[in-house]
This record gives structure tokens, C-alpha cells and sequence, in this order.
């Protein structure tokens, strides 16, 4: 079988060519809330139950996506469901939108930058952050931030295929390779 990402290619390419600048962040975020609800294993599983027809699939997905947002789905966002599931590819839903969320923000100059740091970090201290990885990166970033004891301190920046990794755990990782070579 295919690679994800090889399946998710057409699907999010063709969205993003019927989107536009102006839809495209609602696009993103409507889409994430379908990523999320195709992430559940327990709705794939109904969704591959041969008594349960492709309408059933679509009618439960769309209709706890419009329960978990305010206002309808995108017409596109419901061709695309209707699409996927369609062609059995319900479980690539998540994939589709990582695709089409870096298609909308290349065509923004936005990345999405992943931070995990040592410690939490307030409002100030992200807003701070992200003025200087957006000056080292070189574009916009949308930053999120999750917590990792494990780093001891220091910051994880991934973006995109790029990471900076300025954590004492990877220092200390240096200084042992350095040491023993």
C-alpha cells in the first residue's frame, strides 16, 4: 500500500487549488476539526464495517463536525469528505490536512513552528520566542508550545524539516560524542 502522504498528496493539492487566500484559514481550521474526527480509531472502525454505507459515514462526520463548530462545513470541505470516504480513505484525513495547512501557509510565507520546552512558558515569554525564531527562520511562524521535563531546560524548535535544538539534553549529547570520539 501506498504511503499516506502519497494518498493525501492529490486530495489536498486539489483542495488547495479550489480554495483561495481569503478561505483558506477557515479551511485549515474546519479541516482540522474533520482530521480529528477521522483520527478516531473507533469511528474508522465504523467506517469499515461492510453494513454501514458510505452516506451513513458521511452523515456521522459531517455531523459531529458541524456539532463541534459554529456554523456549516465549507461546501469543498464537503465534497472533499464525500470524496474520501468514497474511496475508502477516511484514515488519510489527518494526513490531507498537515498537506493542505502547509500548501495555505507557504502561499501566506507562514510556517507552523513546534516548540517544546523544559519548562512552561507565559504569554510574554512565547510572544518573545517567537519574534526571535521568526527572525532565525526567516518567515512568520505559527508557533504551539508543549512542555518536556526531560529536556531539563532549553527549547525543541521544529519547523517544518528544520529543527533547532538548543536543549541541555542535546548539549549534553554533544559533549558526549565530542568525548568519546
Amino acid at each position: 500500500m501506498a504511503e499516506p502522504s502519497t494518498i493525501a498528496r492529490p486530495y489536498a493539492a486539489a483542495l488547495f487549488q479550489s480554495s483561495t487566500a481569503a478561505d483558506g484559514a477557515q479551511l485549515v481550521a474546519q479541516l482540522d476539526v474533520l482530521a480529528g474526527i477521522a483520527g478516531d480509531a473507533g469511528l474508522r472502525q465504523f467506517a469499515a464495517d461492510p453494513k454501514v454505507s458510505d452516506e451513513q459515514v458521511f452523515t456521522l462526520v459531517s455531523g459531529i463536525a458541524r456539532s463541534g463548530q459554529s456554523g456549516e462545513l465549507s461546501p469543498k470541505l464537503l465534497n472533499l469528505l464525500n470524496a474520501v470516504i468514497d474511496n475508502g480513505r477516511l484514515a488519510v484525513l489527518p494526513e490531507i490536512a498537515s498537506q493542505f495547512r502547509s500548501l495555505v501557509n507557504d502561499r501566506g510565507g507562514v510556517a507552523d513552528a513546534h516548540v517544546v520546552s523544559a519548562f512552561p512558558l507565559d504569554a510574554p515569554q512565547q510572544a518573545a520566542l517567537a519574534k526571535v525564531l521568526e527572525k532565525r527562520f526567516g518567515r512568520q511562524l505559527n508557533t504551539s508550545v508543549t512542555v518536556d521535563p526531560s529536556l531539563i531546560g532549553g527549547v525543541r524548535v521544529t519547523v517544518g524539516d528544520e529543527v533547532l535544538d538548543t536543549s541541555i539534553v542535546a548539549r549534553l549529547e554533544q559533549m558526549r560524542v565530542a568525548l568519546t570520539h
